[in-house]
């Protein structure tokens, strides 16, 4: 019997486990930012067996982020179908088809393998992961990058540092945050206003959390600050990037500057999605991603 609920900051060690052994490069797939965006989607969980399941709502919809907890080898396979079995009765006796977001392509293969004309697919390129060799935005080496390489160097013209983000600089953090959203009228948009919610709860269990930051500041004045974790075990991710973008620079500055101090052990660094924003997509084009981490909603009829 399914039993979902709100997240809570307890759950952070066997969500972690679950998150583990999947080892999934998604975004998503993060214990801080299931927590702190779970107001988005009015997002609910379970643990159920020994899977970790996210249900998020499109309406009255749910919508059933890929579980994590168990490999994806045969024997693991075979958990799936008699999960996705379970969900589907779950969700049918409530009027709903099921609903799987979030799946990769190598999951996709073998669910279309199995399931053929009982699944419809929806690719959803607004939500594709900008995966980045981690190498590359700490050395932005050669040409493609010869632009970045110019703003940082103006930037660095004037007195500039960088620094760790910790509790001493979280208000400073939180007002530089705040100032964004009303310059930009945040209060129209849900997601903006969402994100002010997710900020206030990374920086409320920052250690908890396990998340690394940067404030950059530029003669002595805060103009950028950042956020990630983590992801897997060859991933970094970029959760939160915020910077003033009238001052030339800014920009690649953070972004170099935050992958050189926490990211050089890793091989990959996933930005995050687009959302379909038309700048934030040619922004991120711009970093040279080596892939976009494509994800699928499969619908089961």
């Amino acid at each position: 019997m399914f039993n979902f609920r709100e997240i809570q900051l307890s759950d952070r060690d066997w969500i972690n486990a679950c998150l583990k052994v999947s080892d999934f490069r998604g975004c998503e797939y993060s214990f801080a930012n299931n927590l702190a965006w779970r107001k988005f989607s009015n997002t609910l969980i379970d643990l159920y067996k020994d899977f970790y399941i996210s249900c998020s709502f499109d309406g009255k919809q749910p919508v059933i982020t890929f579980p994590t907890g168990v490999k994806c080898d045969d024997s693991g396979i075979e958990k799936y179908l008699e999960l996705f079995h379970e969900l589907k009765s779950f969700t049918g006796n409530q009027g709903y088809f099921l609903k799987i977001s979030s799946v990769n392509a190598e999951n996709l293969k073998w669910m279309q393998d199995y399931y053929k004309d009982k699944i419809s697919v929806e690719a959803n390129r607004d939500s594709f992961d900008y995966i980045y060799n981690a190498q590359d935005l700490i050395e932005l080496k050669g040409k493609k990058y010869h632009g970045k390489r110019n703003h940082i160097k103006r930037f660095k013209d004037n007195d500039w540092s960088f620094e760790p983000l910790t509790a001493d600089n979280f208000d400073e953090c939180t007002a530089f945050a705040a100032h964004s959203y009303n310059e930009n009228k945040g209060y129209d948009d849900f997601s903006a206003v969402v994100e002010q919610y997710a900020i206030h709860t990374f920086f409320s269990n920052f250690d908890y959390l396990q998340l690394r930051g940067g404030v950059l500041r530029s003669e002595g004045k805060m103009v950028g600050f950042t956020i990630g974790e983590q992801l897997n075990s060859d991933t970094f991710v970029v959760h939160i990037e915020k910077a003033l973008s009238e001052v030339q620079g800014a920009y690649p500055t953070i972004c170099n500057e935050f992958a050189s101090k926490y990211a050089a052990g890793f091989k990959y660094i996933n930005r995050e999605e687009d959302l379909g924003i038309e700048g934030l997509r040619k922004s991120k084009l711009s970093y040279h991603p080596v892939f976009l981490h494509e994800k699928y909603t499969v619908t089961f009829h």
